[in-house]
């Protein structure tokens, strides 16, 4: 009974200290990748404020071809929703919609995982001339996770993980315009 007790105080001991750890780790976190397209500003950005575009150069949408598509309002414009099914875990389903626009700069938009999790996330693209024929986008994310399971943040590394697929979107999307 006296070995009993002493396990379960240590798995206690064990999980107070991640509860602890938990309280220090941050709870937000964000992930950003750029490319430089060879085309002028208005171009790139008239191309990217369409989400049905996002079909032709996004790495999650090519990762089911099968996958359900549907859509609700205008295009390009706030409130427009692109939501998606597929079987496929590592696509799952949810949606995403266009929140704010700002013109020649900046689209916003909330991504709304349904499954294989449910996950509300923040979500960007922004277009900055370089000069009259080069335009740097940039596409990222922000998230936040709760305490304690901003815990996990230790282990997972979104940079790698998501930063790698915005990258290959990117990449994808500088071969489309030019």
């Amino acid at each position: 009974m006296k070995l009993l007790k002493k396990i379960i105080l240590v798995i206690v001991a064990i999980i107070l200290i991640f509860l602890v750890i938990a309280l220090f780790v941050d709870r937000n976190y964000s992930v950003e990748r750029n490319v430089i397209i060879n085309k002028p500003i208005a171009e790139v950005f008239d191309y990217v404020r369409y989400l049905k575009n996002q079909d032709n150069f996004s790495k999650w949408a090519m990762m089911d071809p099968e996958m359900q598509k549907w859509y609700h309002g205008t295009d390009g414009q706030p409130g427009f929703v692109s939501a998606w099914k597929s079987e496929k875990k590592n696509v799952g389903a949810g949606e995403q919609e266009i929140l704010r626009i700002e013109e020649g700069k900046r689209i916003d938009y909330e991504l709304r995982f349904l499954e294989p999790f449910e996950s509300t996330q923040q979500a960007y693209i922004t277009t900055t001339a370089i000069d009259s024929m080069q335009t740097r986008v940039a596409w990222g994310f922000n998230g936040h996770m709760a305490y304690p399971s901003n815990l996990m943040l230790l282990f997972m590394d979104f940079e790698e993980i998501v930063g790698d697929d915005f990258q290959t979107g990117l990449d994808k999307l500088k071969n489309e315009l030019e």
